[in-house]
């Protein structure tokens, strides 16, 4: 009996780590929606599946459940509680209710007061059992940032950072310090934010893009917030061909009108802030954001900020790609590396990058 249930509850943990599967198809691309994930199963065999959409609608539910199935009595997966309330489109358990879904299956509640902790009566009403909180831990990391756009806090802030094997940032000799891997993930990791935060001094110097340049992701390519505090950023960057494609909102306390009327034309949005020096000063900028729809935001920039950042404790996480490679003589840093350093590289995520590692390390 005992076996029975343990493979009873290993099914169901299969299935709704699909759906998160699923789910971080369009993660950092849904607006003010959260990316979920949907799985249906029947008899033990997946018959559908669906992911939130672009811009946050349809639902994944809804997504999964269009199709001409038959789907009486299958049991449904999904990484967030179904909504239950009208807003755009109709709620997601009445669709659940009318295919005749006989179990459901989800990790975290909803977040949005509206729908928070109510599926479970509505469904329980027509007799679908209900079961939530499963892979509960996989639900609060993934969603972290939807519980964020939920409070009065700043949003979720993911840094990243490439570092030599004795932690230079820059090299005199070669333009990158890590290899095509590494930066190929770099493009995937930007995919699954909404917006990308660096400063007139990184793309100055590397004629930064910041998009993501992955056949199929183009169209993730996350919006850029530039942080100009002397509105130094260069007239003639490989950025001004793309803009087109995506929002830049340019942040500066310079009023220097020829300059920011010539960045207008090029399709830049002007913020002009009366400071961007201390902790409060960052703290109402990713407020701003967190208003402007950002809730996944992602720092690319050079130690100076990054350091400011980690020691104000500003960031949630942090990406460090470390070389298998040391520099020693020609390696170079331009801020002090100390801060990295005390870092405890100990979150390997698995994945082949060809001797470069990648670490995920929580910060707050």
């Amino acid at each position: 009996m005992a076996n029975l249930k343990n493979n009873f509850k290993s099914k169901k943990l299969h299935f709704l780590s699909l759906a998160f599967e699923q789910a971080k198809i369009n993660l950092g691309s849904t607006k003010k929606n959260p990316s979920v994930g949907c799985i249906i199963e029947k008899e033990g065999a997946v018959i559908s599946s669906g992911y939130t959409s672009l811009n946050g609608r349809p639902h994944a539910e809804y997504n999964a459940l269009k199709k001409r199935k038959n789907f009486k009595n299958a049991n449904l997966y999904v990484t967030l509680e179904p909504c239950s309330h009208y807003g755009v489109t109709s709620p997601c358990t009445k669709r659940i209710i009318k295919k005749k879904i006989k179990k459901v299956f989800y990790s975290a509640f909803d977040f949005d007061s509206r729908s928070k902790k109510k599926s479970k009566k509505i469904l329980n009403k027509k007799k679908i059992f209900v079961r939530g909180s499963l892979l509960k831990k996989n639900g609060l990391n993934f969603y972290q940032s939807y519980y964020l756009q939920h409070s009065p806090h700043l949003p979720l802030i993911d840094a990243k950072i490439a570092i030599s094997k004795d932690y230079f940032t820059k090299t005199i000799k070669k333009k990158w310090i890590t290899n095509f891997y590494s930066r190929r993930r770099t493009h995937l990791l930007r995919s699954m934010y909404n917006c990308v935060v660096s400063t007139s001094k990184s793309i100055n110097e590397d004629n930064s893009l910041l998009d993501c340049r992955i056949e199929g992701l183009e169209n993730k390519t996350p919006d850029l917030i530039i942080l100009d505090r002397n509105l130094k950023l260069k007239k003639k960057l490989k950025l001004f061909k793309k803009i087109k494609n995506r929002k830049v909102v340019l942040f500066t306390c310079s009023k220097n009108k020829n300059k920011i009327l010539y960045f207008k034309k090029k399709g830049i949005k002007v913020t002009l802030i009366n400071s961007l020096k201390n902790k409060n000063d960052f703290k109402n900028l990713f407020l701003n954001l967190k208003k402007r729809g950002y809730s996944r935001i992602f720092v690319e920039s050079g130690l100076t900020l990054l350091n400011f950042l980690i020691k104000n404790k500003l960031l949630n996480n942090i990406y460090i790609f470390r070389s298998a490679s040391a520099l020693r003589k020609l390696g170079i840093n331009y801020s002090n590396s100390n801060i990295i350093k005390k870092i405890n590289l100990k979150n390997l995520i698995n994945v082949n990058l060809f001797g470069d590692k990648l670490y995920k390390e929580k910060l707050k």
